[in-house]
């Protein structure tokens, strides 16, 4: 098995494919990192400035009223260090999730802080950018499937072509090891220049004091390497799988070429399209329009059980703050469904387009690069737990002041007393790696799922294989 290996290599690093190779992956490394060191420091530029701006207005805020009412603003997604590896549409996801507050029901009583989410502009119906990046994700699940089948188209029909696997089968070598043999060459052979260009591409990258590396984020590329490796098997599976399955390399190589291109550029996109219009998610346009119903409800009913209460000024209070925090309830619920089938369409197309493994490494390397899809739901569950810490946080001073009615919702009802700004919870924006494993675990599943077929159905096609 070794001898074959150590031939599969010799031969390969010999070949013009090998040298194509390596200047290929070489220059597209280098070309993200250059982007990335150029693109990065001014991403945090612009997310610390963000952040600056919206902590200070809510320093600002010292009464506890006007705190619970305008809330904490913006809050902001964390750029990730680790855009370099896959961009995950970023630009197509809002960034931030704003608070804010309406009048809705009389001139003396103004509305509460409320969460609202900027509508996602993300292409449900084309999962994939509008525009090519060159990032990990493009050269990994694009160029170096490419690569396998170029390494690979020939392993077993070429061979049958010059009459060399009648030889090496004369001898008493068993069909299984040749087969792994030329397996491992071929992965070793492109494994060279690969993982060269990657610690080309993290070398210049590391130089520059902007971007900053830890163990975390050590860890995750450490991940994606695996995966990138995985997929790599996987092609070069589907490749020896084909050549043995065909006499003449040229048939090999537009078998696998028309494979490559359905299952890395044409499937994608396609089913998306399809999947897209199974459930149709509310437009932003039904959303308003129900908002504004809800908004107009809630006033009617105020007003008219309004008329109804009693003169008794505490009781009014009570019943304003009761519709405040109703108002706060009920838009936040609509917001959320609105949200909700947003997520749930383009978590139907994404796992329609799991049949292609491109898309399953997409997934997988947004999911441990922290972007796309899978973080900005993260960056929407920290949002949220936020809100309920801010919340607590409001409820929990005013029962603290014993001058207060404790009727929150209404100024006359809260605390008037002074809040320290360095006692305000402040939103961080945190990625687990737990998390993201449960993530991945169904398409970690599916890519080995994948590769043990195709290594299989390679076997079984050598060993049935007449020379």
């Amino acid at each position: 098995m070794w001898h074959i290996a150590k031939r599969e290599i010799y031969d390969n690093l010999n070949s013009l494919r090998f040298a194509l190779t390596t200047v290929l992956l070489l220059g597209l490394m280098l070309i993200n990192a250059i982007v990335h060191l150029q693109e990065h420091p001014v991403r945090m530029q612009k997310y610390h400035d963000a952040v600056a701006k919206s902590l200070n207005r809510l320093k600002s805020r010292t009464n506890l009223y006007l705190i619970a009412q305008t809330g904490p603003g913006y809050l902001y997604k964390k750029p990730s260090s680790l855009h370099f590896c896959a961009d995950g549409g970023e630009d197509f996801l809002a960034d931030n999730v704003h608070g804010g507050f309406y009048a809705w029901a009389t001139d003396d009583l103004a509305g509460f802080w409320q969460l609202d989410y900027m509508p996602a502009t993300l292409n449900r119906q084309n999962i994939r950018p509008d525009t090519i990046k060159i990032d990990w994700g493009f050269v990994i699940g694009y160029v170096l499937s490419l690569i396998a089948i170029l390494f690979t188209f020939d392993s077993i029909s070429g061979e049958r072509e010059r009459g060399t696997l009648r030889l090496t089968l004369a001898n008493p070598v068993p069909r299984h090891t040749v087969l792994i043999g030329k397996f491992l060459g071929a992965l070793v052979s492109i494994s060279v220049p690969f993982v060269l260009a990657i610690l080309m591409n993290l070398l210049v990258i590391s130089t520059s004091s902007e971007v900053q590396l830890g163990s975390d984020t050590w860890s995750r590329l450490g991940i994606i390497l695996f995966i990138a490796l995985l997929y790599l098997c996987l092609f070069l599976a589907l490749g020896l799988l084909v050549s043995s399955r065909v006499r003449q390399s040229a048939a090999s190589l537009v078998i696998l070429l028309l494979m490559w291109v359905t299952f890395v550029v044409f499937m994608p996109g396609t089913l998306a399209s399809i999947a897209s219009g199974f459930s149709p998610s509310m437009t932003y346009y039904e959303f308003n329009e129900r908002a504004m119903r809800l908004v107009g409800e809630l006033k009617d009913e105020y007003e008219a059980r309004l008329q109804d209460m009693p003169k008794d000024p505490a009781q009014k209070m009570e019943f304003a703050g009761e519709y405040v925090i109703k108002d706060v309830t009920e838009r936040e619920r609509l917001i959320h469904e609105y949200l909700t089938q947003q997520h749930a369409q383009i978590q139907l197309a994404r796992s329609v387009t799991r049949v292609s493994p491109v898309v399953l490494v997409q997934h997988l390397l947004e999911v441990f690069a922290g972007t796309g899809f899978e973080r900005h739901q993260q960056f929407v569950e920290n949002v949220q737990r936020y809100a309920r810490e801010y919340r607590e946080f409001v409820t929990d001073m005013d029962r603290a002041d014993p001058e207060s009615l404790h009727i929150i919702g209404t100024y006359e009802g809260m605390s008037k007393k002074p809040i320290s700004p360095e006692s305000i919870p402040m939103f961080e924006d945190r990625l687990s790696l737990g998390r993201d494993f449960n993530a991945a675990a169904v398409d970690l599943l599916l890519l080995t799922l994948f590769l043990v077929v195709f290594l299989s159905g390679a076997f079984l096609a050598f060993v049935r294989v007449e020379v």
